[in-house]
């Protein structure tokens, strides 16, 4: 059975964006759909492949149903950046 995606964490492990933080906002078959809250919103999402992207966080970060807007995948990149830099 195929793992949930949407609500996770991840970075981008191909493309033009390699390295760059994005929220799973969506799935579709091989793809799913990104969001960064700044240049990509949630609605105007990034399709990437299943296979270009590296999951970061895998706890949910929100219910899926209650949905993710700009504002809240800012906020939750900016704490995984913030917590990150505090550890490392």
């Amino acid at each position: 059975m195929e793992e949930k995606m949407v609500g996770l964490l991840a970075m981008s492990k191909a493309g033009h964006d390699k390295g760059a933080l994005y929220v799973i906002i969506r799935e579709e078959g091989e793809y799913v759909y990104v969001a960064d809250g700044r240049i990509r919103t949630s609605d105007r999402p990034k399709k990437k492949n299943r296979k270009h992207v590296q999951i970061i966080k895998k706890k949910q970060i929100t219910e899926p149903e209650s949905g993710l807007d700009d504002i809240m995948i800012r906020k939750i990149i900016k704490e995984y950046q913030e917590e990150r830099n505090v550890k490392g």
